[in-house]
């Protein structure tokens, strides 16, 4: 009887311990915001153009290698994989090797750009793949709009690293763009920062430890496609797995799993509480942010990751804004110019920053 009795105040432990100390209290729900300027949404036309065709095939092929990669064990054929997204284009911008304090990195200067206006951007990748060099489509692209240098930051990847080293570096290499542009240390005028999908969770995670540290405030943020959550509680991780056709790959055998499952797993993974605000910074305060930029396709498996950040900042204060595209593939801008509505992503970028800028 006494087993009996221990054995359920063990069960009881166990699960009180992932219910509240893993998985948190959650983000509750956050009305939809008044400003009619805070969303924004693109309708693609009913029938998908051959561009658009090209490039889901283009994902499936790509995805494809990374997973058998992966499968096999092998990191570094998934990620040499990886870095051909960004192969056959044509750079008009320079790139420079650089150590960003520690984190190696490279400078992308379009042509025209100040060097003493500058642009963090944090790669995408699912912590595990993606580098300066995979990006570059999007370096380039972010330089050519904003007139500014961008540093490209090449952060430790898991599994060899724990989340908290690329959450370090990211910091670091904050710290060092502060004080250093291209020829060397030299004063910022302006400063902005960018990501995408585990790059934008590092970018919304960042801003609030810039804020909480009260350093020198970057004059705008854009995460595109962010992950917000680990603790992957939003709807459309299962509404949306059969059209996303970059995440489903990845992300199919995660949403199979129970959330009591989930929580460890992602604590044996990423060796973080999936509550935690450095890693989930939708469970954060979103009070005194920076403007921030989110996009993200209606047809992703983030795409509430997205939403819910964006309602919970609004109601805290923050100015945020989220456009929404229809029938996009995860992190379609980097496929500027191959499909029209890259094009218009970075048109609707370029003129969040200029709006920024002059303020």
């Amino acid at each position: 009887m006494y087993l009996l009795v221990w054995l359920v105040l063990l069960v009881a432990a166990i699960w009180a311990f992932e219910r509240f100390y893993l998985r948190g209290y959650g983000s509750k729900e956050y009305p939809v915001p008044d400003d009619p300027d805070t969303l924004q949404r693109f309708v693609q036309a009913a029938e998908p153009g051959p561009e658009h065709l090209q490039v889901i095939n283009t994902v499936r092929e790509l995805t494809l290698r990374i997973s058998v990669g992966r499968k096999h064990d092998n990191l570094e054929a998934a990620r040499s994989a990886f870095d051909t997204i960004s192969d056959g284009y044509e750079y008009p911008s320079e790139f420079l090797p650089v150590d960003a304090g520690g984190v190696p990195a490279e400078w992308v200067i379009a042509p025209g750009a100040e060097k003493n206006r500058r642009v963090l951007y944090i790669h995408g990748g699912g912590f595990v793949v993606g580098s300066p060099k995979s990006h570059r489509t999007i370096t380039s692209k972010f330089s050519e709009i904003s007139g500014c240098a961008v540093l490209s930051i090449d952060y430790r990847l898991m599994p060899e690293h724990h989340l908290e080293d690329c959450v370090d570096d990211c910091r670091k290499a904050y710290h060092w763009i502060l004080e250093n542009g291209p020829d060397g240390p030299a004063d910022i005028r302006q400063l902005f920062i960018g990501g995408d999908s585990a790059g934008g969770n590092l970018t919304l995670s960042l801003i609030a430890w810039i804020r909480d540290n009260k350093l020198r405030a970057p004059e705008a943020v854009v995460a595109l496609s962010p992950l917000t959550d680990i603790t992957f509680s939003g709807a459309s991780l299962r509404d949306n797995m059969d059209t996303d056709v970059m995440l489903k790959p990845f992300m199919k055998a995660l949403n199979k799993l129970p959330p009591f499952i989930k929580s460890w797993w992602v604590l044996w993974s990423y060796r973080v509480r999936p509550c935690n605000p450095v890693a989930s910074p939708l469970l954060g305060d979103l009070s005194d942010l920076p403007p921030t930029l989110l996009q993200v396709s209606e047809a992703e498996m983030l795409l509430d990751d997205s939403r819910r950040y964006v309602y919970k900042a609004s109601a805290s204060g923050s100015k945020v804004k989220l456009q929404t595209w229809t029938n996009m593939v995860h992190i379609w801008q980097i496929f500027d110019p191959q499909i029209p509505e890259a094009v218009e992503a970075w048109v609707q970028i370029g003129r969040f920053l200029e709006e920024h800028a002059s303020a």
